[in-house]
């Protein structure tokens, strides 16, 4: 009989994690002003919330961190990671930063200016932030086939080239860069084909724009490319990489998704006019060249986590616990973003909450109800994200209304996944029960989503 497939890691540390009861949950939520992100983390059983830095590094990254150089200038450490980040890219020029906003922060002061228009596929919470908030635009040109959550279509997270060059022929005087983020988080962790890389690529060029990835999961979109795309069945995870920043200029990375580590980011480009120009945000933002905002230790295991990830056996382990999720989901009847993506399942809150009219914030009340269920934080990316409109302060309607539930990396077991995928089979099972959700009470101007306080809508 075919062996069934099993995690290319063993267990070597563990972490204890407790259960709540339904009456303590009721009040830890209150006291949060509904908003998952303001639980204390020893309230929460399964923690789904987010991916980004919540994974657990390995051995070789342990001890790589024993080497860990910290001098302020010229660190051997620095040295090491990029020499990882230019094999694995091609790009020469590097800035390490504490995280991925930081290196928007950096790059986008430099290049993103008032009344500037940015063209991208769903540009998530932060890139969308630092792009508001210098007064542009960010303009969404993802696929129609994104918004059709049970459409099984394997590259949902491209860039409708279409819409991409109206954009550039109405503004291209205004169009600083294109960004392609991989995978498309906002859309639902879909990935992006090479052959929409290469032609976003050519579209920009032939305008005379320049592109930037938004990198945070791209070992999760080299891997769809080589089990969807045809011709890449038999390519290394390593050469799709490498092809796939051939289509970019620059990429911004928050190394905590596909980096392993629980702090870090990075701008990389083979452009020196946007290296000279980052350098000067840099130091005044987040420290010197060669530790940005990093240290010694954490970049030798950020080097250490990009090549160990970008190896199939890591990257497989990591995407099939997600599609394991996904196959319970199935078993239930769970309406998420097909076809699943490689960090998180999306939980299409319309679809499960119809009772719950959208000015009711469906997937935030969803969200509340799992956590109250069984102590399962997850994620509302949806209307409370999408923030209001910066011209007309109305809320954003316009788009998808999703429960993220991410899976941190070589964290949990597939037993994990069976208590998250019955928790929220209970939540559906009541579903019709559900007749209100909450309203805002408090919100800052921009990602108000991390601080928002709600209340909830009785009767």
């Amino acid at each position: 009989m075919e062996l069934p497939f099993a995690e290319s890691w063993k267990i070597k540390m563990v972490e204890p994690i407790k259960k709540s009861t339904r009456e303590e949950r009721e009040q830890w939520m209150k006291e949060a002003h509904y908003n998952l992100f303001n639980l204390k983390a020893d309230q929460v059983y399964i923690d789904c919330l987010t991916d980004s830095g919540t994974g657990a590094m390995s051995d070789r990254q342990w001890a790589a961190m024993m080497m860990g150089d910290e001098s302020y200038a010229g660190s051997s450490s620095f040295f090491r990671l990029k020499e990882v980040i230019t094999r694995l890219t091609g790009f020469e020029y590097v800035i390490p930063t504490h995280q991925g906003r930081a290196a928007e922060n950096v790059l986008f002061s430099h290049l993103v200016k008032n009344g500037d228009i940015v063209p991208g596929n769903s540009h998530f919470d932060t890139t969308k932030g630092h792009i508001e908030s210098r007064k542009a635009f960010a303009i969404d040109c993802t696929v129609d086939e994104a918004k059709d959550t049970q459409l099984e279509v394997p590259f949902k997270g491209n860039v409708d080239v279409k819409k991409l060059e109206k954009v550039l022929a109405e503004n291209a005087e205004k169009v600083p860069f294109v960004i392609v983020t991989v995978t498309n988080n906002t859309a639902g962790g879909q990935p992006v084909s090479m052959q929409n890389l290469r032609e976003v690529k050519a579209v920009a060029e032939k305008y005379g724009k320049r592109v930037i990835f938004d990198s945070a999961r791209f070992v999760e979109n080299a891997y769809f490319i080589k089990t969807r795309e045809e011709g890449y069945a038999d390519k290394s995870i390593k050469e799709i990489v490498k092809e796939m920043y051939q289509y970019a200029d620059g990429m911004t990375m928050s190394a905590k998704k596909d980096g392993i580590v629980n702090m870090g980011g990075f701008i990389a480009t083979h452009h020196e006019d946007w290296f000279e120009g980052a350098k000067r945000f840099c130091i005044p933002f987040e420290g010197y060249l060669t530790y940005g905002g990093m240290n010694g230790r954490d970049m030798d295991a950020l080097a250490v986590g990009l090549d160990e990830n970008t190896e199939l056996d890591n990257i497989e382990t990591r995407v099939k616990q997600v599609q394991y999720l996904a196959a319970k989901l199935d078993e239930y009847g769970i309406p998420y973003q097909r076809p699943v993506g490689g960090h998180a399942i999306f939980v299409d809150a319309d679809r499960v909450l119809t009772n719950v009219p959208k000015e009711e914030f469906p997937a935030q009340t969803l969200a509340i109800e799992l956590y109250l269920e069984a102590g399962v934080r997850g994620c509302e990316i949806g209307y409370i994200l999408a923030d209001r409109d910066p011209v007309t302060r109305e809320n954003r309607f316009g788009g998808l209304d999703l429960l993220r539930l991410c899976i941190a990396r070589r964290v949990y077991t597939n037993n994990h996944m069976d208590v998250i995928a019955a928790a929220l089979k209970n939540v559906y099972d009541r579903r019709n029960e559900i007749k209100h959700g909450v309203r805002i009470t408090w919100e800052t101007e921009l990602m108000r989503h991390f601080t928002v306080h709600l209340e909830r809508i009785e009767d």
